[in-house]
């Protein structure tokens, strides 16, 4: 295709919420940091390589006696509050944190996937903006 000549009437959608089939014997809290794995389905947060950060779950999935995509789990984007591993400071903002577990994120990124960028930091935890 060539570049445009004039307006284009682009389609959006928003990705705010976005449904993922889950992996075989998974559960999935509400709330929980979630991702995909390398085949494609949700699972947890975990300290893997591997992963690619979705978002938080809507709803608890609980697909432990299910095989993959049994099941699917709604994964909402946007700017969430998880723990802090205790090693993300106010030095850590606008930059990549790394997943811990399904809610808890750290400055480290060896061995660990990015779990998305880091917001802002309080006394609560940090704020990871997933995109």
């Amino acid at each position: 295709m060539a570049a445009l000549t004039k307006d284009r009437n682009t389609a959006l959608r928003e990705n705010v919420l976005i449904p993922y089939s889950v992996a075989a014997s998974t559960l999935i809290y509400a709330g929980a940091l979630i991702c995909i794995n390398a085949s494609g389905y949700a699972v947890p947060g975990s300290v893997s390589a591997a992963l690619k950060a979705v978002g938080c779950a809507e709803d608890n999935i609980d697909n432990s006696a299910g095989a993959d995509g049994d099941l699917q789990v709604i994964a909402r984007k946007g700017t969430f509050r998880f723990d802090n591993a205790g090693d993300i400071t106010i030095a850590h903002l606008e930059t990549n944190v790394y997943i811990n577990d399904d809610q808890t994120v750290s400055s480290v990124s060896t061995g660990k996937s990015v779990a998305g960028k880091c917001i802002e930091v309080d006394a609560d935890g940090v704020w990871v903006e997933f995109n």
